[in-house]
C-alpha cells in the first residue's frame, strides 16, 4: 500500500463515492464536478453515479490570459497543474481531520475574484487548510465559468450571467450533499473576494436561491463598478461575436484581449468588462436592485467591508505612474487618488449596501482593514485579505504585495481575524468579547444610524 492510499479516506455519499486525501490535519476532496454545460447553455447537474467518482488529475481551470499584475503581486500560477475546461463546473470540499461524530460542522463556500475573467477555486494562495483546522469548519471552493464563457451575453445564443447559473448550481450541490461530509445543509455563509465579492452580493437578488444560504460575507466588492453597463456590455458582446464558435480556446484569449482598449471610453467600469448583467435571468433590472436588496435582508445576515488602500493595487504599482508621481508632491497626488478611488468603487458603495440591507430589516456589519505599517508603500491594498483569511506562508513566499510585511503579523492579525470570520459563520453575530485584529475597523450597523443618513 502506497503512502497514498494510506491517507485515502473514501466517502460514501448520495453523490456516489468520494475519495480524499489527509494531509496536514485536514481532509480534501477535489474537484468534484458538480455540473455540465455546452458552450453559453446553462448548466445542467451531474447526475449521482453508483461507482467511484473520478477526479481529474490535473486542477480544471476556465480558459483565460495570466494577468503579469496579479503575476507580480500574488504569485506566479504553476500553469503545469492546471487544465483549460470551458465546462468548468467543479468544487472541493476542506474539512477538519478531527471532527466529532453525528456534529455537523458551518459550511464557508469561496467564491474566489479575479475580474469575472481570472482564477479558479483551487489556488494555492486560497487554500483554506489553516482556517479550516483552526476554527473546526468545513470550506467548500467553487469554480465557475468566467470571462465570455461565463460572464458576457445578452441574447439567445450567449445568454448573460451564466457564471451566477454555475454558482447557484454548486449551492444546490452543497444544499444536497454536504451533510455527506459532516457539513450542516442549513448553515452555509458565502465568501466572495473582488468580483467573487459582486457576484455572491447579486445572488442575494438571484431568482432560484432560496434555502440555499443564510450569510455572506463579502470583501472588496467593486459595487461602485455595477452602475449603467448595459452599454459598455453590449458593445463588448458585438465585437466578440466573431469568437463566439472558434474552436481554439487560446485564440480567444488573445483576440479578445485586444478588444478591451475599445471599451476604455466607458470611463472606470471598463477596468472590469466583465460581469454580472441586469435585466437577464436570474437577475431583475438594475432599477429594481436596490429595492429587491432591501425586501430580501431580513434573509440573510451580512458581513461586508474593504481594505483602506484598495486601488493601491494597480496605482502604486504602475512603473509610468511612479516615475512622475512616486515622491514629494506627486506622491501625495497618487495617495489622494488611490483614496478617492477606493471610496468611489468600494467605500461609499459597501456602506450603501449595508444601511440598505438593515433598513430592509437585515443584520449587517461594515468593516475595513488598514496596513498601519509606515514602511509598506502600498498600504492595505486589494487582494490584502487574501493572506489573512487563508494564511499559507510558503504560497505567498514570491508576492510582491507583501516584501514589506513580515509574515508574523500577516499571521498574528490573520488568526483572529479568521476566527471572527468563523464567528460570524456560525452564528451570525459577532460578540462584543471577541478580540478584534489590530488592523481590523469593525461596526455592527443599527437601523437608526442607517436611518440618520438617508
Amino acid at each position: 500500500m502506497t503512502p497514498n492510499q494510506r491517507n485515502t479516506i473514501i466517502f460514501e455519499t448520495r453523490f456516489g463515492k468520494i475519495a480524499a486525501l489527509k494531509e496536514n490535519g485536514v481532509i480534501k476532496a477535489r474537484s468534484i464536478r458538480y455540473a455540465h454545460s455546452e458552450r453559453y447553455q446553462k448548466p445542467l447537474p451531474e447526475k449521482p453515479s453508483d461507482s467511484e467518482i473520478i477526479t481529474p488529475a490535473k486542477t480544471p481551470v476556465c480558459p483565460q490570459k495570466l494577468s503579469p499584475l496579479v503575476e507580480k503581486m500574488i504569485g506566479a500560477t504553476p500553469v503545469e497543474s492546471f487544465e483549460a475546461d470551458e465546462s468548468t463546473q467543479y468544487l472541493s470540499i476542506t474539512l477538519p481531520e478531527s471532527r466529532i461524530e453525528n456534529k455537523k460542522l458551518p459550511v464557508v463556500v469561496w467564491v474566489h475574484g479575479g475580474s469575472h475573467e481570472i482564477g479558479c477555486g483551487d489556488l494555492s494562495t486560497a487554500d483554506p487548510a489553516e482556517w479550516v483546522k483552526e476554527q473546526n469548519i468545513i470550506v467548500v471552493t467553487v469554480s465557475y465559468r468566467l470571462g465570455l464563457f461565463g460572464f458576457l451575453g445578452g441574447n439567445e445564443k450567449r445568454p448573460a450571467n451564466l457564471g451566477l447559473f454555475d454558482i447557484i448550481e454548486a449551492l444546490q450541490w452543497i444544499k444536497n450533499y454536504i451533510a455527506d461530509f459532516g457539513g450542516d445543509e442549513n448553515n452555509i455563509t458565502l465568501l466572495g473576494q473582488s468580483s467573487g465579492g459582486d457576484a455572491i452580493a447579486h445572488l442575494m437578488i438571484s431568482d432560484g436561491v432560496e434555502g440555499l444560504f443564510q450569510r455572506l460575507i463579502i470583501q472588496s466588492a467593486p459595487l461602485g463598478l455595477r452602475y449603467k453597463r448595459q452599454r459598455m456590455s453590449e458593445e463588448f458582446l458585438k465585437k466578440t461575436e466573431f469568437l463566439k464558435d472558434e474552436s481554439d480556446v487560446q485564440k480567444m484569449m488573445d483576440y479578445y484581449g485586444k478588444l478591451v482598449p475599445s471599451v476604455i471610453k466607458y470611463g472606470l467600469k471598463a477596468a472590469m468588462p466583465f460581469g454580472t448583467q441586469y435585466g437577464f435571468p436570474p437577475l431583475c433590472k438594475e432599477e429594481e436592485s436596490l429595492g429587491k436588496w432591501k425586501e430580501n435582508a431580513p434573509q440573510y445576515d451580512v458581513l461586508i467591508g474593504l481594505n483602506n488602500d484598495e486601488t493601491a493595487f494597480y496605482l502604486k504599482t504602475s512603473e509610468a505612474l511612479n516615475k512622475y508621481f512616486g515622491k514629494g508632491i506627486g506622491l501625495k497626488i497618487l495617495d489622494k487618488t488611490v483614496e478617492k478611488s477606493t471610496e468611489f468603487i468600494y467605500g461609499k458603495p459597501a456602506r450603501k449596501f449595508a444601511e440598505n440591507h438593515v433598513n430592509g430589516g437585515g443584520n449587517v456589519y461594515l468593516f475595513r482593514i488598514f496596513s498601519k505599517l509606515k514602511a509598506n508603500h502600498i498600504g492595505a491594498s486589494h487582494c490584502i485579505d487574501l493572506p489573512l483569511i487563508f494564511g499559507n506562508e510558503s504560497a505567498w513566499k514570491s508576492s510582491e504585495m507583501l516584501k514589506d510585511i513580515p509574515w508574523n503579523r500577516i499571521h498574528e492579525n490573520g488568526k483572529k481575524l479568521r476566527a471572527l470570520w468563523a464567528e460570524f459563520a456560525r452564528t451570525g453575530r459577532i460578540s462584543d468579547n471577541s478580540e478584534i485584529p489590530e488592523i481590523l475597523e469593525l461596526q455592527k450597523i443599527e437601523r437608526s444610524i442607517a436611518e440618520s443618513k438617508q
